[in-house]
């Protein structure tokens, strides 16, 4: 048991949140175990693990959905941006492509961010890039995940709570591999569909020049014969 930094009453070091004051508590990631620790344990509750050295700062940048400025925190050695206010969560575009192929950075997230049932989406919002200010792209993640995320696609995603633990458990269920095989798909398809009418037009070339001459064809068409 650890206490809360802000009221001091005793909390449990794996609660996101006071249970009075409601401040937020979990806020880094253990490096040995990934348990949850607060800012101001020097030693991991769990197992004992010194705290990593500079696991959060302060203005990176204002979180896309409820404008707080945006804290650092390595999860597993991964840098991502964590919002202390609405529990949003900013990650670059290079660290996401790292994170959707490390299995224990993926580890290391969903033991530090929870799966929570998704908002009730009372209206389409459309948010600024934390790190450009310009509207992001609403991308469901693989194409068939069901979790939609914004994106800018030049410096990276924004995700609501309990999306990136969403998005890691479809990567860990192979999902991407899924999404790729269902691209392919539709790619040789769409190839079939064009071998087709390449076909078809040939097909149409050949009877509006035979057996006909083309200047029969033409007074048919013209209403001349």
């Amino acid at each position: 048991m650890s206490n809360c930094p802000n009221c001091g009453a005793p909390a449990d070091a794996g609660a996101a949140r006071c249970a009075f004051c409601r401040t937020r508590l979990a806020a880094i990631s253990c490096p040995s175990c990934f348990g949850a620790m607060f800012e101001q344990d020097a030693f991991c509750s769990r197992c004992g693990a010194r705290r990593a050295d500079t696991v959060a700062e302060d203005g990176a940048a204002p979180c896309p959905g409820c404008r707080t400025t945006l804290r650092r925190l390595l999860v597993g050695g991964t840098a991502i941006l964590e919002c202390g206010t609405c529990d949003g969560v900013w990650v670059d575009a290079d660290t996401f492509e790292l994170l959707c192929a490390d299995r224990g950075a993926q580890a290391a997230v969903l033991h530090r961010f929870p799966d929570r049932p998704p908002a009730p989406a009372d209206r389409i919002r459309y948010r600024g890039c934390a790190r450009c200010g310009k509207m992001m792209n609403r991308v469901n993640f693989g194409r068939i995940s069901g979790v939609v995320v914004d994106v800018c696609r030049g410096h990276g995603t924004y995700l609501d709570p309990g999306e990136l633990h969403r998005i890691v458990e479809f990567i860990r269920a192979g999902g991407l591999e899924r999404a790729r095989g269902r691209q392919i798909d539709e790619l040789r398809e769409q190839e079939r569909r064009l071998r087709e009418l390449e076909r078809r037009r040939g097909r149409d070339a050949r009877a509006f020049t035979s057996p006909v001459s083309n200047t029969s064809a033409w007074r048919i068409l013209i209403g001349r014969d």
